[in-house]
């Protein structure tokens, strides 16, 4: 009897649990992906770590830092994204989990006749129906979803390698104005003593000493709001690099500013179209909505269960046995339409991504080249012109013709010019960073992309 109860229950509900056949679970690799999205080195990649960071990295970073070590140090240590890693892991386990087939429910019900006489013994196997016929769909969407989260995660290391790279910039940029500062401030030291000297002896007017004055005032006012710019920009770079407490007192690597020739925008709209990892995750994202949409037409169907029912009443009978809704009330269509909603939302999210993808690179794109025209202005302009006035000021003086404050206001200029061409270099670095996070990455470094095909 028992023999044939369970060849009853794998000739009818085994064939069931394996009719819904799904295909592999794809590869998160989320790691090797966002490490290639900033290009780091294979023994440089992101690992995930289960165990959560220090608050306060050793002091391991090295003496001198460049933008290639601060992208390395902030992604690998940053919380957020060891954070967004979790979430694939999370998933990845959603995924494994729409693989299992459901657990088959066993029943055994004993009842006792009361004239005596052998007891009635029912037993069953089943099944969840819904579960089984669900279970091909349910994975799709599963697998969508991680995909998305794995975008997600991408993003979460554009973001931070973004962030400290504008901070570092920041920092070098500051560094290398304030030098040009401070020989501004020992100019005006020179000025005024030659101001006072001529008021002296009855050549100079106070005015003169009072308008020079009035400079190194506002020069140190300048000198002393970019040190604590300085200072800041520092703080926040040592909490991107996972030191928040230290002195974040590095040595910067020298400013070299980067004034390479920009794509067009037509160019970078494309690269953005298949590599902005935000586009990404709203298609997948969509993909796994449209496998919820049919999944809900399944949704009268809760709580049915097939199998085998087995009796025995003196003799032992074996069968098939279902038990199904009848749909008299709920057909499902709420599902559906809650569903078809859902995708509906998801399709305008889409649109909305999209389109702000299209405004960063455009803004960033012209950002850039203005600041890069505006820079290219005043060096091969401006510059110029200040050194030839310098030059001639220079013969003058020592010709005889005029004194030294033509010659030393000439000089004032020309530094005062070369501060404005390390803050214009800072705006257009800035601005390339901002247009590779708008297109998903360095425009040096090919990423690989994984996009829906519905």
């Amino acid at each position: 009897m028992y023999a044939r109860f369970l060849k009853a229950a794998i000739g009818g509900v085994i064939p069931l649990l394996l009719s819904g056949c799904v295909g592999p679970m794809p590869r998160p690799d989320a790691e090797a992906v966002a490490s290639d999205a900033v290009g780091l080195a294979p023994g440089e990649a992101l690992v995930f770590r289960t165990e959560a960071g220090p608050i306060e990295h050793p002091a391991t970073a090295p003496a001198s830092l460049d933008v290639a070590q601060v992208i390395r140090l902030s992604v690998t240590r940053s919380p957020e994204v060891q954070a967004a890693l979790a979430r694939v892991r999370i998933a990845q386990a959603e995924a494994r989990q729409a693989r299992l087939l459901p657990n088959p429910i066993v029943s055994v019900g004993l009842r006792f006749p009361e004239s005596g006489g052998k007891p009635v013994i029912d037993a069953g196997i089943a099944a969840d129906l819904l579960a089984v016929l669900r279970r091909p769909g349910a994975t799709n969407a599963a697998d969508a979803r991680l995909r998305a989260s794995r975008a997600d995660a991408v993003a979460a290391v554009l973001d931070v390698a973004a962030k400290a790279q504008e901070h570092f910039f920041a920092v070098q940029s500051l560094e290398a104005s304030l030098i040009v500062l401070q020989e501004r401030s020992g100019l005006l030291k020179r000025l005024n003593d030659l101001a006072e000297s001529r008021l002296r002896i009855g050549e100079g007017t106070r005015l003169d000493v009072i308008t020079i004055q009035t400079q190194q005032v506002e020069l140190e006012a300048d000198i002393a709001d970019r040190t604590i710019e300085l200072q800041d920009e520092r703080l926040a770079l040592a909490r991107l690099l996972g030191r928040p407490g230290s002195a974040a007192q590095w040595t910067i690597a020298s400013w070299r500013p980067a004034n390479g020739p920009v794509p067009s925008e037509h160019e970078l709209l494309s690269i953005a179209a298949r590599r902005r990892p935000e586009i990404q995750q709203r298609e997948w994202e969509l993909v796994a909505l449209g496998a919820d949409r049919k999944l809900a037409g399944w949704g009268f169907l809760d709580g049915s269960e097939v199998g085998v029912d087995a009796e025995r009443d003196g003799d032992w009978s074996v069968g098939p046995g279902a038990s199904i809704p009848v749909p008299l009330f709920d057909v499902g269509q709420a599902s559906k339409e809650r569903a078809q909603a859902a995708g509906v939302e998801a399709r305008h999210q889409l649109v909305a991504t999209q389109r702000g993808v299209v405004e960063d690179v455009r803004r960033a794109h012209a950002t850039l080249t203005g600041s890069q025209a505006n820079l290219d202005r005043v060096q091969n302009q401006l510059i110029p012109l200040q050194q030839s006035r310098l030059t001639q000021a220079e013969a003058q003086f020592r010709a005889g013709q005029t004194d030294i404050t033509a010659l030393l206001l000439a000089e004032q200029d020309l530094r005062s010019t070369q501060a404005q061409v390390v803050e214009l270099q800072r705006r257009v670095a800035i601005a390339q960073v901002r247009l590779e996070r708008a297109i998903g990455g360095s425009l040096t470094v090919s990423v690989p992309t994984t996009q829906p095909n519905p």
